[in-house]
């Protein structure tokens, strides 16, 4: 398919996922990157209770609070 179609069809509201090659798509910035963290004990055990009272991972807490605290922050400079 040629691409002015492609957009057109696209524009049109079109199904065009059958074009594209979806087994290397990415999103952008969003490839997990490993860091390590030394926390007191005090706070793993504190992420611990809080995660398994959401029934959740201690990691996917501790994800979760880092994107809310920065979204916050990055909401503040942009005010």
């Amino acid at each position: 398919m040629k691409a002015k179609r492609f957009d057109s069809d696209f524009d049109a509201g079109k199904d065009i996922s059958q074009e594209l090659d979806l087994t290397k798509a990415r999103r952008v910035k969003q490839e997990p990157r490993r860091v390590n963290v030394d926390f007191p004990i005090w706070m793993i055990e504190a992420l611990d209770r809080e995660a398994k009272r959401l029934g959740v991972t201690r990691q996917s807490i501790i994800k979760v609070w880092l994107a809310e605290r920065l979204e916050r922050s990055h909401t503040k400079k942009a005010s």
